[in-house]
């Protein structure tokens, strides 16, 4: 079964995640441009992904590749919370989606070990989700989009503020100056604000702790209203164009959030191909493809749909 033999690493791709580094080890024989057309004719599929741009961006990235393989694609995107698609997708309403190996993990299955190793990490998701869900995990793209902390760079240089200690220290010792905006799931999520809060040793009062959307926290950071500090995804275009600062998670509380296609088994068992056709597209995607990525919606007003047709023409991928 075709599965089967990717879950035992058959999938010729060399994965480097200790530096974040894929390669497929020869990109033009893995359905790249020109010469494999095709290769996709009659698979019908359907995508889904979640709401935030990234999200938005990987779904049209990954209808697009199919399409140009000749796939049918249903685009189910902008789905809303990590708990929606997975049930789509384990339900079989949906085919394939983008997920990260640390909500894998720990949301999706339970455990309860935080893994720092990314290697590690993906090995142990892959491996599980497969015996437990028939959900399978193609190898990841480099690009690490864990949750993260940021501030204005002029707030932080101004307060001495570097590492997630010092915000704690600051919450301790003046809780207001320490106002903190996040979206509803990285609030309730046990590796988001009630782990980190634990893990740091401090609590600031729910009066100091405004709930928005995840897209309007970058501007509410950048303007300081109604806050200083809030929830980021590392990977977003946003922290550079606004003059934001990720606090270093000196005592390493984010897991590893290496995203990843996910596709029901037995739709890669019946079109296997998908595999080598997505093999190079996730081989690009590191941290500054991402942030350069999200910036063209998040901060030049591109469409997702737009941003991935010319990424993919760019690379010979489409």
């Amino acid at each position: 079964m075709f599965t089967k033999a990717l879950s035992a690493g058959a999938v010729a791709l060399t994965l480097t995640l200790g530096g974040c580094a894929l390669t497929a080890n020869s990109p033009g024989e893995v359905y790249g441009a020109g010469g494999s057309e095709g290769v996709l004719d009659g698979a019908r599929v359907t995508i889904a992904s979640k709401a935030f741009t990234e999200q938005l961006i990987l779904c049209e990235i990954t209808a697009q590749r199919l399409e140009s393989q000749g796939a049918s694609v249903n685009r189910v995107c902008g789905m809303t919370g990590s708990n929606t698609v997975r049930a789509a997708e384990v339900s079989g309403n949906v085919d394939m989606s983008w997920e990260y190996t640390g909500t894998g993990w720990l949301t999706h299955l339970g455990e309860q070990e935080v893994i720092t190793d990314p290697e590690e990490q993906y090995t142990k998701v892959r491996d599980e989700d497969l015996e437990r869900n028939q959900i399978v995990w193609l190898p990841p793209m480099p690009a690490n989009s864990t949750y993260a902390v940021a501030v204005k760079t002029e707030t932080a240089a101004r307060m001495g503020l570097e590492t997630l200690s010092d915000y704690a220290n600051l919450v301790r010792s003046d809780p207001n100056a320490a106002r903190f905006c996040g979206a509803a799931e990285f609030l309730g999520r046990d590796d988001g604000w009630p782990g980190l809060q634990q893990a740091y040793e401090f609590s600031l009062p729910r009066n100091d702790i405004a709930e928005l959307a995840d897209g309007a926290i970058y501007n509410a950071v950048a303007t300081n209203n109604p806050c200083t500090f809030g929830e980021v995804f590392a990977t977003d275009g946003r922290i550079p164009a606004l003059g934001l600062t990720i606090l270093t998670d000196d005592r390493h509380f984010f897991p590893v959030y290496n995203g990843s296609l996910t596709i029901r088994e037995s739709i890669l068992d019946e079109y296997p191909q998908i595999a080598p056709v997505m093999a190079p597209v996730s081989a690009l995607l590191d941290d500054s493809t991402m942030r350069e990525l999200n910036a063209s919606v998040d901060a030049d007003g591109r469409t997702p749909d737009e941003v991935a047709g010319t990424w993919l023409h760019e690379h010979g991928l489409a």
